[in-house]
Order: C-alpha cells, then sequence, then structure tokens
C-alpha cells in the first residue's frame, strides 16, 4: 500500500508542471491574439523578386576553373564527337570586346573575368608561399642527405612556379588596369566596372 501511495505521489509531482505549462499556453495564446487584433498593417515581406542584383561582387569561380595542382593540363587536340566547346580564355585573342560604351553586359563580363582571373592567381601563389615554408622547414628539420636533395628538388619547382605566377599576376593586373583605361576612354560609366 505504501508503495502505490507512494507512486501516485511521484506520477502528480512528475504532471503537475504540465497541467500548469498547459495553462501558461493558453494565456500566451490569448495575449497573442490580443496583440494581432491591434496592429494595424502587416509587416513587409521581402523576397526574391522584390531584391535587386548585386553586381558589385563578382560571382564564385566554378571548380573547373580553379587549378588543384601546379602543371598546367594539356587541352585535347581534337575534341570528341557530341561534347561541348571549351570556352576562349579571357586572354585569347579571339575574346570579343565591347566596341562601345553600349554594351553594359560586356564590360561587366570582362572586367569580372579579370578580376577572377587574378584573385585565383593571387589564391595560388598564396598557396604557393605556403607550400615553399612548410618545405623550407622541413628541409632545415632533416638530417638525411638524400631526404634533404628531395626536398630542395620540390622546393626549387615550387619557387619556379611561384615566380611564374607572380609574373602573371602583375599581367593580369595591367590587363584590369587597361580594361579600365579602355572603358574610361570610351566613356563607359564608372558603375559597370565594379
Amino acid at each position: 500500500m505504501k508503495r502505490v501511495t507512494l507512486l501516485v505521489c511521484a506520477g502528480l509531482l512528475i504532471w503537475s508542471p504540465v497541467f500548469s505549462f498547459a495553462q501558461s499556453l493558453a494565456d500566451v495564446a490569448r495575449a497573442e491574439e490580443a496583440r494581432r487584433k491591434n496592429v494595424k498593417k502587416p509587416a513587409k515581406v521581402y523576397t526574391n523578386d522584390a531584391l535587386k542584383p548585386d553586381f558589385t561582387t563578382p560571382p564564385p569561380p566554378s571548380p573547373a576553373a580553379v587549378q588543384t595542382d601546379a602543371a598546367p593540363t594539356p587541352a585535347p587536340a581534337t575534341p570528341e564527337p557530341g561534347a561541348p566547346s571549351a570556352p576562349a580564355s579571357p586572354s585569347a585573342p579571339a575574346q570579343a570586346e565591347p566596341k562601345g560604351p553600349s554594351d553594359e553586359a560586356a564590360w561587366r563580363k570582362r572586367i569580372t573575368t579579370a578580376r577572377a582571373e587574378l584573385q585565383r592567381s593571387q589564391t595560388f601563389a598564396e598557396a604557393l608561399q605556403s607550400r615553399i615554408n612548410a618545405l623550407t622547414a622541413d628541409f632545415v628539420n632533416r638530417d638525411d642527405p638524400a631526404q634533404r636533395a628531395g626536398i630542395d628538388q620540390d622546393r626549387q619547382r615550387a619557387l619556379a612556379e611561384l615566380e611564374r605566377v607572380k609574373n602573371d599576376i602583375v599581367k593580369q593586373t595591367d590587363a584590369i588596369a587597361a580594361i579600365e583605361d579602355e572603358a574610361r576612354k570610351a566613356g563607359v560609366p564608372a558603375g559597370w566596372l565594379r
């Protein structure tokens, strides 16, 4: 009998907060209903259609455009039948350049492509510098001459690649300046190149 009484008391103690919560939940619901009746007009709802696109930041590079290794992969000599044709590189002479201030999309695409290419090169240079730093630390900490020679070869290749990438960065920076100068001379609004 004592056990049953103990279980009933324990059950009441456990369920009493649930009953009191249900009562306070009803009070909260009544208060919310009263608040909604007092609201004069509904709040503004923003949708994607209501927002204007932001052209100030370039789109992120596609995964295929990001280089994963230092050596460039050669392009196939003949494309396979049915395969989509590869887009021309931004530095190719066949690239269609806008001829006047009337083609905003072409100017935006041209400057965005040049800036994205520069950003990729800068990121790649930073990665190469990190690799060179790691190889230098590894070289200093090795005692075995054979291991040191292999590490030094890797470090020298990375240094040569970094020098090439730094030259590319200079060329890409000059190309961006040339695009901006050409646009200024053509009377293109500055907002198109942002």
